[in-house]
């Protein structure tokens, strides 16, 4: 009975959600003070957020032909 309830209680625990530390376009480690917040995801910089964008373009462009 004991060993039920504790299956139960970790099964209520969900994963934490891991902390994005480096900029999704060139990788490199974000630090707090210098960051660029968009569509939920951090970049280090407006330059690297644009370059993933247009990166993204391009793939997708790439798929549908």
């Amino acid at each position: 009975m004991a060993a039920e309830a504790v299956k139960e209680a970790q099964a209520e625990v969900k994963p934490k959600a891991e902390k994005q530390t480096n900029c999704l376009a060139c990788n490199k480690l974000i630090k707090k003070l210098k960051r660029y917040y968009r569509n939920g995801k951090f970049y280090c910089s407006k330059k690297c957020w644009r370059a993933f964008i247009e990166k993204n373009k391009a793939g997708a462009a790439e798929d549908k032909k």
